[in-house]
């Protein structure tokens, strides 16, 4: 039947292929108003050791940051997503991608601006390919049936908001229209074996837009990060199905694109022409890679009543902890002080290894002592005043020594797993609190 006598469209009539055995369970009606065929599958279980085991096959992005956040490259079949702010680069990260992957086909599907559009943003960066393929749509079908007769080698959406599929009555960027779309990407993704670039919107509150079960469905999930204000952008992986999580890409927003940031420990070190108060530089470890990051600390009396506690990329509880923990145990009285932290870069760390040198940062600028920048700091406080031994340790005293510092300020305990290594740079370690401060004032 070509014309459906109920609704009057063409060609909506669907074959379906229904077991006639009794115990079979039939055809339902699900969401949307689709059936589905419920007749029992023919598949069979495996035992787990009879599995192989196979090497997933990864297609190179031509972008190393990128290649690292994803764990080693592209997966085939793979369905990635992207949020992050408006304004923030997500479409500009994806075409410099769709521009360098050279002999690769790639087909952009954008529902949210014109080609001329895209084309103006491809002119200013300074890679150019004869394989990327602009196609301005917002039916799914439309871009199935385009990505089946192109056969691209990637295919990227953005954004995943402003598609729309028929079998959903609903208006593009609802939630059973987010949801519908992914998952028909994630299929025509494992059927086709093509990897799909997904742009999604995020919330005022931060979180990607849509419904969480948005997130489980896809592979991957990348959250692409910075102030709109500050060149740099950080690309942070929260899931991945094929490589580690929490890894980290640093980028430097230019006019010609994104620039790559293969050492970003000196980005996140100032260069200072002499000595300040108030400054001290913690070796912190983001998924593999370890970062060198600057701590500013502001101590002052509080002159408005109420004193303040300000942090920017810190978490301001670990704050009031490291607080409480140098009054308390190491005799400074911070009750009356604001006091105001900030992690230079628009860096948020999280790492435990930050502890002492935010400690450090706050008792330099109390004491109006300088640090020098050729002293970097990599352990965990407790709260008994203990200076505890943290991960990777060799890890970020390789990294400090590659940078050119002279000493490391570690745990004592920390000295047990650096048995029979050697190190050009100077080791100090401390079991307490009260010794570091010693040893800074």
């Amino acid at each position: 039947m070509g014309k459906c006598p109920a609704c009057g469209a063409w060609n909506s009539f669907v074959e379906e292929i229904v077991s006639s055995n009794q115990n079979d369970l039939r055809s339902v009606a699900v969401a949307g108003g689709r059936s589905t065929s419920g007749t029992i599958s023919s598949k069979k279980s495996y035992r787990l050791q009879d599995i192989e085991q196979a090497d997933l096959p990864r297609m190179s992005a031509h972008d190393q940051e990128l290649n690292r956040v994803l764990g080693g490259g592209i997966v085939p079949g793979s369905l990635i997503l992207i949020g992050g702010e408006p304004g923030i680069g997500k479409s500009t990260l994806l075409l410099q991608i769709a521009l360098r992957m050279g002999t690769k086909k790639v087909l952009y599907v954008s529902g949210e601006e014109s080609a001329q559009q895209i084309k103006m943003r491809a002119d200013r960066m300074p890679h150019q390919s004869e394989n990327c393929y602009l196609f301005t749509e917002n039916n799914t079908l439309a871009i199935f049936n385009q990505a089946k007769e192109l056969k691209p080698d990637l295919l990227v959406i953005d954004s995943i908001q402003t598609l729309y599929t028929e079998r959903i009555e609903s208006a593009a960027g609802s939630v059973s229209q987010v949801r519908e779309c992914t998952a028909e990407l994630m299929k025509f993704a494992k059927q086709t074996n093509l990897p799909v670039f997904i742009i999604g919107h995020i919330t005022k509150e931060g979180s990607i837009a849509g419904p969480k079960v948005l997130e489980h469905m896809v592979d991957t999930v990348l959250h692409f990060e910075g102030d709109r204000h500050m060149s740099y952008r950080i690309l942070r992986t929260t899931k991945n199905r094929f490589g580690p999580t929490f890894e980290l890409g640093i980028y430097e927003m230019m006019g010609n694109g994104l620039r790559e940031v293969s050492n970003p420990s000196e980005l996140l070190i100032s260069q200072r022409d002499s000595y300040v108060s108030g400054v001290s530089i913690g070796a912190t470890l983001e998924g593999n890679r370890s970062l060198m990051v600057e701590v500013q600390a502001l101590v002052s009396i509080a002159t408005y009543g109420t004193p303040q506690r300000s942090t920017t990329g810190y978490d301001g509880r670990r704050l009031n902890m490291l607080l409480a923990v140098l009054e308390k145990r190491a005799g400074f009285r911070l009750g009356n002080q604001d006091v105001f932290l900030n992690i230079a870069g628009g860096l948020k760390v999280e790492d435990p290894a930050m502890d002492l040198a935010v400690c450090a940062a706050i008792i330099s600028s109390m004491q109006e002592k300088e640090i020098s920048n050729k002293i970097c700091f990599a352990a965990e406080v407790g709260l008994s005043g203990e200076i505890r031994t943290v991960n990777h340790l060799e890890k970020r005293i390789l990294e400090a020594e590659k940078l050119g510092f002279d000493l490391v300020i570690i745990s004592t305990f920390g000295l047990k797993s650096l048995k029979g290594k050697e190190f050009q740079i100077k080791l100090e370690a401390f079991s307490r609190m009260s010794e570091v401060v010693k040893f800074l004032v």
